[in-house]
């Protein structure tokens, strides 16, 4: 029961030593310099016409 305890708790300290950063890096990038392109990129797929006639 302990070893098995112990090693969710490594595979849980690894998954967050590995993919933190990236994770933090990530959400600063795209909350910040990507934000204007993404929304620009959602409304024009929104309100396109043939998106509008598919439906």
């Amino acid at each position: 029961m302990f070893v098995l305890l112990f090693f969710v708790l490594l595979i849980q300290f690894l998954t967050y030593w590995i993919f933190e950063p990236l994770g933090s890096f990530l959400e600063y990038f795209l909350e910040i310099r990507l934000l204007p392109i993404i929304a620009l990129i959602g409304l024009i797929f929104l309100f396109s016409a043939k998106n509008i006639e598919q439906n």
